[in-house]
């Protein structure tokens, strides 16, 4: 293994797939420094450069790592640091057609591909969590890599993010060196009001009547959607219209509780998707008959208030509902440094006690890890 330490003073960054930066800017906020982006989706790269990026466009499969590192005016081993989520997609029935949705088939492998080459002190991927369907492929690969990983789910609202999410988080290190997944800073239950799980009406409370950038649900949808009390569903309605406006998914299995929605103010907000307005997965204002706007899923993704989505109304929702949690991604960011600055620890003498404290910190990493040989 070279010995790369000549670069440890660094903290630069370079991201694949980087969407409308989502990822980037929490890692920005733990203090990294984004060096470019990439990605293929047009609207996208038009929104990295809108708000001062370097971006290369274009897709992964034809670019080579050379240019990269050129562009970013770096050196192989040189990066702090590589990111990225390839496309989801082929993960969705991983496990049922995996001779089609073989990871080591996909945009992953491009992922791999860079680190290879680049050789970065640290990795992170992210992805749904259906992923962990294929882990052992997945590690196969990054073992091949000699880095040392850590992975799980990490849940974005233990870190302070006014939304559930769950996402798969995969850190590598190239050096070996005592890698962990962040741990929770956000709780259902505390005494301190600043630890406790953000609300939507913190996040959005103040935009209720700004007027911003909005879909619609339509007029039939809207009038049914102002029969159903904040935190409801389609179970709400009144039962002589249930069957009409739930149509063919009536007789359908599972819960259902995304069909006629509406959030609540009190609760962190389910799972942005890449549009309110699907039947299946609405996304009613808690208070008003409308979707959520634009300006209130940046809120709850935690972008900062000014930064500019390039696109249409759609474009821009699929943008912000496919984004990296900004307050996931910085914990994550900071966990990476804590790492790299050594300080990560408390060293103490005292063996009275550490027993329970390990297994509390194991049971919230709810992660694994896998070294190389």
């Amino acid at each position: 293994m070279k010995d790369y330490k000549k670069f440890y003073t660094n903290r630069d960054v370079i991201s694949f797939f980087s969407g409308a930066m989502g990822l980037d800017i929490g890692l920005k906020s733990a203090g990294l420094n984004v060096k470019i982006g990439q990605d293929f989706d047009a609207a996208c790269v038009e929104t990295m450069r809108a708000n001062g990026h370097r971006v290369i466009e274009g897709d992964i499969r034809g670019i080579s790592p050379q240019d990269i590192l050129f562009s970013a005016g770096l050196s192989a081993g040189e990066p702090f640091l590589v990111c990225g989520g390839p496309p989801c997609q082929p993960f969705s029935t991983a496990g049922k057609r995996l001779g089609i949705n073989d990871p080591r088939g996909s945009l992953f492998m491009d992922f791999i591909r860079m680190i290879n080459y680049i050789r970065p002190r640290f990795f992170i991927m992210e992805n749904v969590k259906g992923l962990m369907s294929v882990l052992n492929v997945i590690l196969e690969e990054f073992l091949c890599l000699e880095y040392k990983t850590v992975y799980g789910i990490l849940d974005a609202v233990n870190y302070g993010v006014p939304q559930f999410r769950e996402r798969f988080v995969i850190i590598g290190s190239r050096d070996h060196e005592d890698i962990f997944l962040p741990l929770p800073t956000h709780f259902q239950f505390h005494q301190n009001k600043q630890y406790q799980w953000r609300t939507l009406k913190e996040a959005i409370g103040d935009l209720e009547y700004d007027g911003d950038e909005c879909a619609g649900f339509g007029s039939e949808r809207t009038r049914l959607l102002g029969l159903v009390p904040e935190g409801g569903n389609w179970r709400d309605l009144p039962p002589t219209v249930v069957k009409q406006a739930m149509g063919g998914a009536y007789q359908s299995g599972g819960g259902k509780v995304g069909f006629y929605r509406r959030l609540s103010y009190s609760q962190p907000c389910p799972t942005l998707v890449t549009s309110p307005i699907q039947k299946a997965s609405m996304l009613c204002h808690p208070t008003l008959n409308r979707p959520l706007s634009v300006r209130e899923y940046a809120r709850i993704q935690q972008f900062p208030d000014d930064w500019q989505f390039a696109g249409t109304t759609t474009v821009k929702y699929r943008q912000i509902g496919n984004a990296v949690p900004v307050g996931l991604a910085k914990a994550i960011g900071q966990a990476i440094l804590s790492v790299a600055d050594k300080n990560a620890e408390i060293k103490t003498k005292r063996v009275r006690g550490t027993n329970i404290h390990n297994k509390i910190k194991q049971a919230i990493i709810l992660g694994g890890t896998a070294n190389a040989n």
